[in-house]
Formats: C-alpha cells, structure tokens, sequence
C-alpha cells in the first residue's frame, strides 16, 4: 500500500492546522464545512486560509462558470480516455487538467469518475472508464497523480455504487459484501492504495439502507479505517440530507451552499449533543489539510510548489493524441486487391463522401455536469478537409440528422445576450457565436445574481431562404419568444422532479413554425425567467433558441448522401448519438441509434463497397449492417480535435490505438445486466460480481466485440510467454508475467498485451460455492516495436488476482490451486498461456497490508 508523502501528510501540517484550528469558534467551524456558493468554501482570514474553489474536470476545467466567455481544454471522454489503456497517457492528460485549473483559479476537480460499467444502458456511461476494475483503477490512478502532480486535488467519485441514473437521489443499491469489494469498491482502492487522493465525492444513492453520505461503515469504516484515505469527503451537489447524520457518517463537506446542512445547522447540532465537537474539529483538520496542500493556507507550504510543477502542455495536442490514441477499429475488412480499408491511401482517392450530420456537428462531449465550453472544436468536415491532398474532392451531405431537437441558432443569425435586472436594468450584454446561453455558477463578469430578473437572447436574422421557418425554444422557466414582431410563445416550461439534471434533459422542447422571406431582416427575440434551481447565489441559466430553414424533405436528404456516396471513392458516414438518448440524468431506453442513421449506413453501403462507418458515441450502440461495409472507427466523444485526429487515423499517419474498455452487445437484449429501474425504492445487483465480460462468459452468449478488442495497422505474433512466481512469498504480488512479442507488418505499430487469469482447478473441495468468473483481466502492458522487431513486455501480477472477498471474515482470502494466465489480444483473442500455481502461503482470511 502506498503511503501519502511524508511532506504533505498530515502530521507535515500538524502544528500549523492545529494552531488554525484552536483559532476558530464553533460557528466558523460549521460555516467553513459548508459550501459559500455552488463552488467553493468560505475564506476566514483571520486564520490566513483563502477561498477553496472546487470545479468539475472529467474532460475539462469548467471554473466557476459554465459559460463560453471563459473557454475549457475539452479532452475526450473519459471512456476514450480507458480505452487507450495507457495510464501514462492518463496521468499526462491529468497534469494538463491541473494546468487549466490553476489557469481558472480552481484549487479541486471533482473528478475522476469511477464508477462501472454495470451495464450498457446506464445513463453515464461515458463518463467513466471500464467494466473491469482493474482497467478502471489503473487509469483512475495515474488521472489523479497527474493532477495531483499539478498542485491541483481530485475528488474521486462517486463512493459507491452510483452506476446508474433512475431515481438516483434515492434509489437503495443492494448489493452482497463479496460484489462491492471486488467490482465496486475496488477502484477506489486501488486509487486510495496508490495514489492516496486528497477528496472522495459521497453519491446521492443509499446502498444496503443507509445513504452513502451517511454511511459510516463505508466512509468512516472502509474509506479511513481499513484503506487510511486521510482526505476530505465532499457530498454530491444536493446529497446532504441530514445534518447528524452526514456528519457522523463521515462527510465533511455539504455542496453547494450556503442553504446546505451544515454552517448553522451543525453548529446547533453540536450544543443539542447530537454531533460532538471532537467530530466537526475532525472533519475541519481533513478541510484544512486539503488547504495546506493546495496553497490556500499561510504558512503551510503547498504539496507542489511552483519550482516543482510540471512542464508546461499543449492543450490541443494532449487532446488530440488522446482522441487518436482511444480511436478502436473494431472492423477493417479486405478489398478485392487484398489491401485493407483503413489507412485510406490518398494517392488512389480522386473523391470522397463524407455522410451524416454529426460529420459537421460532431458531438465531442457527453452530457450533464461533465460539460464544458472549448474555444473551438474540428470537425470531421473542416479535419478531412485540412489534410486531405488538393486534388482529392471532399464532398459533404448531411443524409440523416440523428438529433429531434433543432440546433442552435447561428448562420446568417448574430445572438446577443443581455442580463437584465431589477427595473428593466441592463447589467450585461454578451455577444453569442450561437443562440444559446449556458451560466451555471455565476453570471458573466461577476455580476451580483440576487439583481438577476431575466435574460433577453436576440439579434437580427436575415433568410437566406424563403418559406416556413422553424423556431424552438429550450431550457426550464419562463419564455417569450417573438420572431418579426409576431409572438409565438407566451408561458412556462417546467418539468416536474427535483433533480435539475433530469429536468433539463426531459424540459419538452418547444417547437414553432413561421413564413419568412428570403433577404428580409426580422428581428429575434426571446425573453426568459429562469427557474431556481438552487438556494442561494448559485444561479443556472441555461436555456437555448434552435432554428431550421426550409429544407430538402428527410427523403430526399438521404437520396442525396446515397448519391455522393455512389460517386465516391470511398464513403465516410458518421453516426452518433445525442444529448436526448445518451446523457447525464436519465438511463438509456435502447441501444440503437437516433434517427434513420442505420437505413443511412445500409443504403450507402449498398452502393459503395468501400463505405467506412465512424461511430461517434459515448457508450455502445447497436450497429446491425457492421458485415455490410468495409470498416468500422469507433471515436467515443473524441474531443475539440475531432476532425484533425480523425484524419490522422483514417489517413494513415497514426494508428488507432484504442482497446475496449467495455464489451460491445450486438443487440440491446442480448446484455446480461440490463436492469436499472428500482423495485419499491430498491435495486438489487442480483448478478453479484458478474459483469461485463464475466457476464457474458458465465451466461455463454457471444457479443458484437469482446472486451479489449482492437485492431491497428499492423499484424502481432505471440511468440513466448513466461512466468517468475515472486521471491517474497508473503508479498503483494504473485510474481512477473513476461510475453514477446513480434511485428509482423510492414509499419511500426504499438499493441496492447493484456493478461488473464484462469482457475484451471477453480478452488479445494472446501471452496467449491465460490463461484469465479471464467477469466478475469489481471494486467496489461504495452509494446511498441517496428516491422520485424520483437519485444517483450513485463506485467507484474498482484496477489490479489487469486483472493476473493470473504464476508464471513470480512477479509481478503487467498484461494490456493492451479492457476493459468493467458495473454492475448483481447479476451477473446488470447494467444499465449502459462501455468501458475498458488499456494496458501499465509493464514486464510488474513488482511492484505
């Protein structure tokens, strides 16, 4: 078990947050455990500790404004970030995001997300890393080293078991200890053992009764006790329900604020006796440490002082190697002339389809409070367009459209937007690159929001096409919206719940058609009352005006991309999914794409035997013509350089590195674990340790694409594998796993070789109802090797591997037999094998140290 450095432990600190400590009164301690705003802790001078800003970062560093006049880095997912498989790649992207943060003044990201892949319709599933533990932990650590490596503290979230979105404020997680352990629990602790983060966020879900911020026996129990995590614990924004019982329960800080249960609510607990003070001195020692470490406390030096920060990064290019780097080429067939679809060969191109609406409006990001605002984003169009050669035609048709919802206003359109306050008061007015505005925090140029009385969107719009234009409205609240002075919406638009993610995801957009001529200004103008979404100053206006010219009929849009397509040399379709089947808030209903994008792909593919699909999506979709074209580029939610590292892959100049992180259903109803939706407020993980893969080798059904699958641009031999059992027999690992590896192409190549662990004998008669998945992911390495060049990998392997959970004893426990590890290209696809034997080399149900 890694140990926190001995110069940012606590005990570095002692004095001076003891001195701090001794310095506050009763009320100072509450209040400063409490959120001031949507973001950060109160300041208190008089002990020399500033404000503590929290941000969310999984992808980027929002600030304390959701806005785009305060611009984000935008990395790709983080699920394009595990399917790199390369925790180095991790920890890079990790030190950038603590370069912006200290760019924006953010001192914590609330963030890596590591919860699981429990199963393929969960809402938010693109925001975290893996189906397997392992994979999700590995990545997990070097995320938050590299941030931390920043001066910058990570919040790993959310502890535990919050894999799902249904009724997820109050939805009972029952799951047995032997599940939690291995699958749930394990990622972070192996975050917690190695990399020892500075916050854990508590989720809003209850798991086995008890709500996970009040939940002792894992937060003050599992988390401090058995793990010695010696950070703060932040509550889920709006988790906090009750004010003894988040306390005693382990949380140490209630968001946002400054209406939370804590500040005057736990001061007054404290003198009725239901919360000691000893408690809350404690929870205020994890706050102040936090401050220590990050630099917001006089007279502690920080953990990474800013001789010791690392070298400065490229924002765009970080992002754009991350984004190449987790592309998965799940399918790339042969031609007639033997050669593969993809690397594309310029010199052979004269013509080129690029099909689908998300080839101009690619979605680089998932939704909900992962969302961030990037200074620009490439898109597939202008990518292709770049770096194609001059004498290649790149030809553009939409063909389908996968969103129900209109787009942002822009084009021959100019929006405006300006805050209006008490008295018809002009406080601000911003210009617009689309008619959509997004201020969730705080309101541009730090305007006070208890003026805030409405916002106005509008500008002048000139047609360029004469006929029945469409106009929309979205967001939650009060709306006016008149077009040419005509009024064609008067009222409100409010969901019902209180969750104010899913009320933004489920807010009905609004949909209204009128005549315009072409070249005739009319002035555009909404007016809207935000709803109140949060007590306090924290204020959430986010509300959008969509538009759409009279256009070809849906029809006839998909007759033209089949004509472009025919005409072409080759055929590039995108396919994605959107905000209103893949977000934050709400799981998902089905797997298959939006819109008429599948009768796209089919009828396209039917008349151009070289089409390549590139699948834009967070999370798996069903792809029913994959035997139909010629390649299949998986690209996640790639980032602001999605078009320039999408030319990179499908031209040949890298690689596509990406590996599963996930296993792929063909279909919908194949998935072992589909269910999301509580029973009287509960939902039973029936499947205990057994998802994902270890899912689908127990029941024997056979997906579209095994966990670790990926193919790259050159052919790998397995040449020889071995394995050296350690020579500390009583120590954490097992031994060394060793594979060669040889290039057999014609071009460098980087190959990731994962390992697997069998029981070949599975367990001693005594043991028999332990039931063990097939095989189970237990390391992985990668090999970088040019054309006829053979390397060897090492993959140390953990102690761990062999151990199931014992909830009788409350304790690992080793299980002693005949073990096989076999190494490969993916799950499936494994090409070599050695055998291991395991002894009982110490007392059963003794603690891993």
């Amino acid at each position: 078990m890694a140990a926190v450095p001995h110069d940012i432990s606590y005990a570095a600190y002692a004095d001076r947050i003891e001195s701090a400590l001794a310095a506050l009164d009763l009320d100072t301690k509450a209040r400063l455990l409490a959120g001031q705003d949507g973001w950060s802790l109160p300041a208190v001078p008089e002990i020399g500790l500033a404000s503590l800003v929290m941000s969310d970062g999984p992808v980027g560093v929002r600030g304390v404004r959701w806005s785009p006049d305060d611009p984000s880095v935008l990395l790709p997912s983080p699920t394009a970030l595990a399917a790199t498989w390369d925790p180095e790649l991790a920890r890079t992207a990790g030190r950038l995001l603590a370069q912006e943060a200290r760019r924006k003044g953010v001192h914590v990201l609330l963030a890596p997300t590591v919860n699981m892949h429990r199963t393929p319709v969960g809402g938010r599933h693109f925001e975290c890393y893996s189906e397997d533990p392992l994979l999700t932990g590995a990545i997990g650590t070097d995320y938050v080293r590299g941030v931390q490596d920043g001066g910058v503290g990570t919040t790993v979230k959310h502890w535990v078991a919050n894999d799902s979105e249904t009724d997820r404020f109050t939805v009972d997680v029952r799951a047995d200890a032997r599940a939690l352990r291995e699958i749930y629990m394990a990622p972070f602790e192996h975050i917690v053992t190695e990399a020892a983060p500075w916050g854990i966020m508590s989720a809003y879900n209850r798991v086995n009764g008890p709500t996970m911020t009040e939940h002792d026996a894992y937060q003050n129990g599992v988390l401090r006790g058995e793990w010695g995590f010696d950070g703060y614990i932040v509550s889920d924004w709006t988790a906090a329900r009750s004010t003894a019982g988040c306390a005693n329960g382990g949380t140490d800080v209630a968001m946002p604020g400054p209406n939370t249960v804590y500040g005057e609510k736990l001061a007054a607990a404290v003198r009725e006796g239901t919360v000691a003070e000893e408690t809350v001195d404690a929870m205020v020692r994890r706050v102040l440490l936090l401050a220590a470490r990050v630099g917001i406390l006089d007279g502690a030096p920080p953990a990474v002082s800013g001789d010791r920060l690392p070298d400065r990064l490229d924002g765009a290019a970080v992002s754009r190697t991350i984004a190449r780097r987790s592309f998965v080429l799940l399918r790339n067939e042969p031609g007639p002339d033997g050669t593969s679809a993809l690397p594309l060969n310029s010199r052979d191109l004269r013509k080129v389809a690029l099909i689908g609406a998300a080839a101009d409006k690619a979605r680089v990001l998932g939704g909900g409070s992962a969302t961030v605002c990037p200074e620009h984003v490439i898109s597939p169009v202008e990518g292709l367009r770049a770096a194609l050669p001059e004498n290649v035609e790149l030809v553009y048709a939409r063909g389908a459209d996968p969103s129900t919802k209109l787009h942002p206003a822009a084009g021959n359109f100019s929006p405006r937007a300006t805050i209006v306050g008490n008295d018809d008061e002009v406080l601000g007015t911003y210009p617009l690159t689309e008619a959509q505005v997004q201020w969730v925090g705080e309101l541009p140029d730090g305007i006070d929001s208890s003026k805030l009385d409405h916002v106005e969107l509008g500008g002048v719009y000139t047609p360029s096409v004469g006929g029945m234009h469409a106009f929309s409205l979205t967001g939650v609240g009060d709306f006016e919206l008149t077009v040419g002075g005509t009024t064609l919406f008067r009222g409100k638009n409010v969901p019902p719940g209180d969750d104010p993610f899913v009320a933004l995801s489920s807010a009905e957009e609004l949909r209204f058609d009128i005549e315009l001529n072409a070249g005739e200004q009319v002035e555009v103008r909404v007016r809207h009352v935000p709803l109140k979404m949060f007590d306090g100053p924290m204020v959430w206006v986010q509300f959008g005006l969509g538009h759409a010219e009279p256009s070809d009929s849906p029809d006839a849009e998909l007759d033209q991309a089949v004509a472009a397509a025919a005409a072409a040399d080759v055929a590039i379709v995108v396919v994605a999914t959107t905000e209103d089947v893949e977000s934050e808030g709400f799981d998902r209903e089905t797997l298959e794409l939006p819109g008429r994008q599948n009768e796209l792909v089919a009828r396209v593919a039917a008349v151009n035997p070289h089409t390549v699909v590139v699948v834009n999506a967070g999370s798996p979709v069903e792809m029913p013509w994959t035997d139909d074209v010629a390649a299949v580029l998986l690209t996640w939610f790639p980032g602001q350089e999605c078009g320039a590292a999408l030319a990179d892959v499908l031209l040949g100049a890298h690689e596509p590195g990406g590996r599963l992180p996930t296993t792929w259903p063909a279909r919908k109803e194949d998935s072992p674990v589909l269910r999301v939706t509580p029973t009287d407020g509960a939902l039973a993980y029936e499947e205990g340790v057994f998802i994902g893969y270890r899912a689908w080798e127990r029941t024997g059904a056979e997906p579209r694409y095994w966990f670790g699958h990926g193919l790259g641009y050159t052919t790998w031999e397995y040449v020889a594998a071995d394995f050296v059992p350690s020579d500390d027999p009583d120590g954490e690992l097992l031994g060394a796993l060793t594979v060669d590896v040889r290039n057999t192409g014609h071009r460098p190549g980087r190959e990731v070789v994962q390992a697997y662990l069998s029981a070949a004998d599975q367990a001693p008669a005594h043991e028999a109802d332990i039931e063990r998945p097939v095989r189970w992911l237990v390391g992985f390495a990668p090999a970088e090797a040019g054309p006829g060049e053979t390397v060897r990998v090492t993959i140390p392997v953990p102690r761990r591997a062999a151990e199931v959970w014992n909830a009788d004893k409350g304790a690992w426990q080793l299980l002693p037999g005949q073990y096989a590890i076999e190494a490969g290209r993916s799950l499936a696809d494994r090409r070599v094998q050695v055998t291991v034997p395991v002894h009982a080399l110490r007392p059963a149900g003794e603690p891993m140290r």
